[in-house]
């Protein structure tokens, strides 16, 4: 293992992305602060605080003293339980909330927020181009039009946020990198609370 590298936060503990990326900033020497909904459980060098996107003052105590905070946390709602409009808002305020802590700690060097293909991909067919760039959006009322199975309210949700985090990253100064994944096949560390949406997603 490397010698420590100071310490960082990862939004969405639990998640598929998230448990990857606590593994390997562990295993490179990183202190990790991670948010979980209420769920307990520690390691020396994890250390897990509870909050929740509804609630985005929630990630401020998680955010304290870090360097580099790493955003994953999203809401899904494979069972399309919700309205669109509640998840859009959740995920817009969410993240506007964890860059305002992570500006208001003084400390937060780097924010990395995990974007998803679907913020660039979908337009209509004869809008596709064949190389994308920071200035290629997906298209939002085409995005409603076609009713992509339950993951219409996460791919808008996505696109919106993404331009908000940018914008506000650049109105304040915030050093914001976005990553935009496109499909993740690995396997489940998180298996009660993932193994079920992967089947129904499949």
């Amino acid at each position: 293992m490397e010698a420590d590298k100071g310490k960082v936060c990862v939004t969405g503990g639990t998640g598929f992305v998230a448990s990857w990326l606590i593994m390997r900033l562990l295993q490179h020497g990183y202190f990790v602060h991670t948010t979980i909904r209420p769920d307990p459980g520690a390691s020396e060098k994890l250390q897990i605080f509870q909050a929740d996107l509804r609630f985005p003052e929630s990630f401020e105590a998680a955010i304290k003293g870090c360097t580099g905070v790493f955003h994953v946390a999203t809401p899904v709602d494979f069972e399309n339980k919700e309205p669109q409009e509640v998840i859009i808002k959740r995920t817009i305020d969410g993240t506007l909330g964890i860059l305002k802590a992570c500006l208001n700690s003084k400390t937060v060097r780097r924010v990395v927020y995990t974007s998803s293909v679907s913020a660039v991909w979908f337009s209509e067919k004869d809008k596709i181009v064949d190389t994308v760039d920071e200035s290629f959006w997906s298209d939002v009322d085409y995005m409603k039009s076609i009713n992509y199975f339950t993951f219409g309210p996460y791919m808008i949700s996505k696109t919106f946020t993404e331009k908000i985090a940018l914008e506000f990253a650049e109105e304040h100064g915030l050093d914001l990198v976005t990553i935009i994944p496109l499909l993740l096949l690995v396997p489940l560390f998180v298996l009660n609370s993932l193994a079920q949406c992967t089947y129904q997603w499949l």
